[in-house]
């Protein structure tokens, strides 16, 4: 979580809010790692996760990331939790819970949709006060 939280700080310093993620592979290697880039890629889907899973998928040569896990430092959004329901990463943690957005637990489950066939475990709320104070922050001193 740590690099994760690097690269979300990094994202905030450039004005984007300030999430970060990363892929490590099954044998513990960082595969990619990220930060939002969606006003400087002027992108609305490029979110760290799906930077993340982008490269990861590129660097691998395949789509399927099954021995995989994605951390992040925010609850995924309905779009990137479409994304790893696609990637079939084996799971994915994260910091913060998104009680407006998130569908991974908050406001939707995405990963349990019983049409869907995957089976990706989920570990939330780590290192979750560094996570939201960052995203707090960012957000306080744009009002």
């Amino acid at each position: 979580m740590a690099e994760a939280l690097d690269e979300a700080r990094i994202a905030g310093t450039a004005g984007e809010v300030p999430v970060g993620a990363l892929l490590v592979s099954g044998q513990g290697r960082i595969l990619a790692k990220a930060g939002n880039a969606v006003e400087r890629l002027r992108d609305p889907t490029a979110h760290a996760e799906m930077r993340v899973l982008r490269e990861a998928s590129y660097r691998t040569g395949s789509s399927r990331l099954g021995d995989c896990v994605l951390v992040s430092t925010l609850e995924p959004c309905l779009m990137c939790a479409g994304a790893l329901v696609l990637a079939r990463p084996a799971g994915i943690v994260y910091g913060a819970a998104d009680p407006e957005a998130g569908a991974v637990d908050s406001r939707l489950d995405v990963l349990d949709m019983p049409f869907l066939k995957c089976a990706i475990w989920r570990l939330g709320a780590v290192s979750e006060e560094e996570c939201s104070a960052l995203l707090k922050n960012f957000f306080r001193a744009r009002r």
